[in-house]
């Protein structure tokens, strides 16, 4: 009986997502979330989509950038914008990976 050895995933521990497969690193384009900088309602927390560089709230704040841009561009990757902010979240998969 064979063993299977896992593959190496560049996810980590998390299942693999083709959508980082190929991703060139990116430089964020603003540091704060353009579409917020006018509101009242500041973002919680700032994400930059891994495709293009574009800086924008998360789900976690009221106006929800982030997820308009990936709908608007279909940019699957966004991460978070500040430092010591673990993890990536692909829209396409609902997930971290």
């Amino acid at each position: 009986m064979a063993l299977s050895v896992p593959a190496i995933s560049l996810n980590g521990a998390a299942p693999r997502c083709e959508h980082i497969d190929g991703l060139e690193p990116v430089r964020p384009g603003s540091a704060d979330c353009r579409d917020c900088q006018d509101r009242p309602d500041r973002p919680a927390a700032l994400v930059v989509c891994l495709s293009c560089g574009w800086v924008a709230c998360s789900d976690d704040s009221p106006n929800h950038h982030a997820r308009a841009h990936y709908e608007e561009t279909n940019h699957p990757v966004a991460a978070g914008l500040h430092p010591g902010t673990r993890g990536r979240w692909c829209y396409v998969h609902q997930r971290l990976v």
